[in-house]
């Protein structure tokens, strides 16, 4: 299962992945003030009740989720500019679900969403969907003119200064990772990662492409760099949980 999910971001997630970050996103949305509300988000004064599969399905929707956090203005714009919202038809208590599968949709560049494996669908997700693929050349207009209004290449370009910031450090930070010992020896975990390629080096300044070292003060955990995220999470050793990514 956390290897075909992994194979699917790329086309979409499952109706069950857009629920859970809808809900996760509808707690933690930024407030407007009142005088200067124009998208609105229904009551989120009850707390959601989110079931995940696995624990890496409980990742991608908190990713998916604070994505859309991060984009929140940019995608309340892109919606408002296409006169995709409001509309009578979504009431307030889904429009964290049509932020979500917007920012979604805009990252697979309007293309169409493609599951192949079965699951059960969402009524919800399955009208957010339709409603936002019948709209999506006036959506990708509305983004290409926000591109334009910032002088931007890239929606990354129109982050405040301070969020790219703080972008650009956590994504030059190490990968920590822990070893899973119930499932898996040390020996076996270095046993395996050099078969797949990867060299144990001192420490993190010692990082090339395929390397990895060992906490100097914890012996289960490790650091990878930060740029082979996708690679090892498609390993088995991370798809059977023998390692977790911290």
């Amino acid at each position: 299962e956390k290897r075909t999910m992994t194979l699917i971001e790329k086309n979409g997630y499952h109706d069950c992945v857009y629920i859970n970050a809808a809900k996760i996103f509808q707690g933690i949305h930024t407030e407007k003030r009142k005088d200067r509300i124009l998208v609105r988000y229904g009551d989120d004064s009850v707390s959601p009740m989110l079931t995940f599969k696995d624990e890496y399905s409980q990742r991608v929707c908190y990713e998916l989720a604070f994505n859309a956090l991060k984009y929140q203005d940019l995608l309340e714009e892109i919606l408002l500019d296409s006169c995709v919202y409001p509309c009578q038809s979504i009431p307030d208590e889904l429009t964290s679900l049509l932020v979500v599968m917007l920012y979604d949709l805009q990252e697979r560049k309007f293309q169409a969403r493609e599951i192949f494996d079965e699951e059960e669908p969402v009524a919800e997700v399955q009208k957010i969907e339709r409603y936002l693929y019948s709209f999506r050349t006036k959506l990708a207009a509305a983004l290409a003119r926000c591109r334009i209004k910032h002088d931007a290449l890239s929606i990354e370009c129109i982050l405040p200064e301070t969020i790219r910031k703080q972008e650009q450090r956590a994504s030059a930070l190490p990968l920590c990772v822990w070893i899973n010992t119930f499932k898996i020896s040390l020996q076996d975990v270095f046993r395996d990662l050099e078969k797949k390629g990867f060299t144990r080096v001192e420490s993190v300044s010692d990082f090339d492409r395929y390397t990895y070292c060992m906490d100097q003060h914890c012996h289960d955990v490790l650091f990878f760099p930060s740029s082979l995220k996708e690679e090892l999470l498609n390993l088995d050793l991370f798809a059977d949980s023998k390692l977790l990514l911290q």
